[in-house]
C-alpha cells in the first residue's frame, strides 16, 4: 500500500480547519508551540476589547460588569476538561513556580512527620529551584529535596517521602512518564504526587482524576496559546481541598475579600489558592484562547501529534546527510509527548540557522535541537518543508557561519 503524501494527509486532517483560528507567520514554519503558542484570532479580539472597551471605557465597573473578578475560576473550568479534571478542581493564577510553592507547602502539611520531596535530576529545573527555596526557608528538618535518576525512582520512594514531584512530559526529550503507575506506586507508600503539566496540557489527553492524582500545576502560554507570560493553573483533587493550608494568604484567597477583615479566613475550594489581584489583561486573553479547544476530541489531537512526529522522524532518517543527528525522544507512542529532540555537537548553530531560514524551533543546553508540534495549526507539509531546510543547512554547512555561533540570552 502506498504511503500517503503530506498533501493527502493535510486534505484528510480532521483538525485542518482549526488552523484558520490562528494568526500564523506568513512565511516559515512554527515548531516552538511547546515554548510559546501562537496567537488566536479570538485572543487578539479579546485583547482589544479588554483594553479599549472594558479598561478604556468601563474602568473599575468592569470587575462586576465584565466579570473580571471571576476570571481565575472561568479559566480554570475551561482548562479542567483538557487535563481530565471534574469541575471545581482547577483555578488559574500566578506562575508555575509560585503555584508550586503553594502546593508543595500544602502537601507537606498534609503529610506531617514526613519531610522529603522526591524528584528526578531530569525534572524541569525551576520546579527543583522552588523546592530548594522552600527547603532554605523552612530548614531541612521540615523540607528536604531528594533527587534521583529516573531509573532509581521506585527504589528511592521511602517512608520519609511526603511528596513525589514529577513532570508529565520531560521538557528535553519529550518522554511521557506513566502518571497512573507512578501515582499508584507513591500512594502505596503514603506519599502525595504533584504533576507538572507544562509540556502536556493542550497537546495530549491528561487524565488527572482517573489516575487519582493529588495535585498538578501547568502554564497557560505553551500549548494553551495564552500568550507570553500567561497565567498558570493549579489542580487540587476535591478530596484534599478541605484540609489544605497554603502559605501565600492574600486577600483574593479570603472567604470574603471585600469585607477587609484584619484576620485571614481562607475561602473554600480552589478559591483558597488565590493570593493577589488577578492579572486581568493576560487572563482575559488566555480565556479567549482556550475557546479554540471547544469541541475538540483530545484523542484526535493526540493522533495527529503522533502522526506529525512520526513523519518528522521518518523524514530525518531517510536523509543520509542527517545521520549525525541523534534522536533522544522515544520512538514508542505511549512514551512520546508532542515534541522531538536531537543531539548534535553544533545544536545551537543549527537551531539558529533554521530560524534564519524561517523554521522556528529551539535549543536546549548543552546540545539539543528541539521541535514542538502543535496539532491545531501545524500541517504535514510543514513537517516536510522543515526537514528539507534542515537537510540543506547541514549539507551546505550554513550553520557554521559566524553569525550562528553567538549565544543569545534566550535559547
Amino acid at each position: 500500500m502506498n504511503t500517503p503524501t503530506a498533501q493527502q494527509l493535510d486534505a484528510e486532517d480532521p483538525l485542518a480547519a482549526k488552523r484558520d483560528d490562528f494568526l500564523l507567520p506568513e512565511q516559515g514554519v512554527y515548531l516552538d508551540g511547546n515554548s510559546l503558542g501562537c496567537l488566536t484570532r479570538q485572543a487578539r479580539q479579546r485583547a482589544r476589547e479588554v483594553v479599549e472597551q472594558q479598561w478604556g471605557q468601563d474602568l473599575i465597573k468592569s470587575w462586576n460588569s465584565h466579570g473580571w473578578i471571576d476570571l481565575p475560576t472561568r479559566c480554570g473550568e475551561k482548562i479542567a476538561p483538557l487535563i481530565g479534571a471534574a469541575p471545581g478542581q482547577v483555578i488559574c493564577c500566578d506562575s508555575i513556580s509560585v503555584n508550586l510553592f503553594k502546593i508543595v507547602s500544602a502537601a507537606l502539611k498534609l503529610r506531617a512527620g514526613r519531610r522529603t520531596v522526591l524528584s528526578t535530576v531530569s525534572n524541569f529545573p525551576t520546579d527543583l529551584y522552588t523546592v530548594q527555596g522552600l527547603q532554605a526557608l523552612l530548614g531541612e528538618q521540615q523540607c528536604r529535596l531528594q533527587l534521583c535518576a529516573d531509573t532509581e525512582l521506585e527504589s528511592a520512594l521511602g517512608d520519609d517521602v511526603a511528596v513525589l514531584l514529577m513532570s508529565h512530559v520531560d521538557f528535553r526529550t519529550g518522554y511521557v512518564n506513566d502518571m497512573q503507575h507512578l501515582t499508584a506506586m507513591a500512594h502505596q507508600l503514603g506519599a502525595l504526587v504533584i504533576w507538572d503539566l507544562a509540556h502536556s496540557a493542550g497537546a495530549m489527553p491528561v487524565m488527572l482524576d482517573d489516575c487519582r492524582a493529588d495535585f498538578a500545576v501547568g502554564c497557560g502560554y505553551k500549548y494553551l496559546n495564552g500568550g507570553p507570560g500567561a497565567p498558570a493553573f493549579i489542580y487540587a483533587a476535591k478530596r484534599h481541598q478541605a484540609g489544605l493550608q497554603q502559605p501565600l494568604s492574600g486577600w483574593m484567597g479570603h472567604r470574603a475579600p471585600f469585607d477587609f477583615d484584619t484576620h485571614y479566613a481562607p475561602a473554600a475550594g480552589m478559591q483558597q489558592f488565590l493570593s493577589g489581584t488577578p492579572a486581568v489583561l493576560s487572563m482575559s486573553v488566555l480565556e479567549a484562547a482556550l475557546d479554540v479547544f471547544r469541541g475538540i476530541d483530545l484523542s484526535v489531537l493526540r493522533s495527529k501529534s503522533l502522526a506529525l512526529t512520526d513523519l518528522f522522524i521518518r523524514q530525518v532518517r531517510a536523509r543520509p546527510a542527517l545521520a549525525d543527528l541523534q534522536l533522544i525522544s522515544p520512538i514508542e507512542h505511549e512514551y512520546r509527548g508532542s515534541q522531538l529532540a536531537w543531539r548534535h555537537p553544533d545544536a545551537w548553530a543549527i537551531s539558529q540557522a533554521l530560524i534564519a531560514r524561517g523554521i522556528i524551533g529551539d535549543f536546549r543546553a548543552p546540545d539539543i535541537v528541539r521541535f514542538g508540534f502543535s496539532p491545531l495549526y501545524l500541517r504535514y507539509q510543514d513537517v516536510e518543508r522543515s526537514v528539507d531546510v534542515l537537510e540543506d543547512i547541514v549539507c551546505t554547512g550554513m550553520y557554521r557561519q559566524s553569525q550562528f555561533q553567538l549565544r543569545k540570552k534566550v535559547t
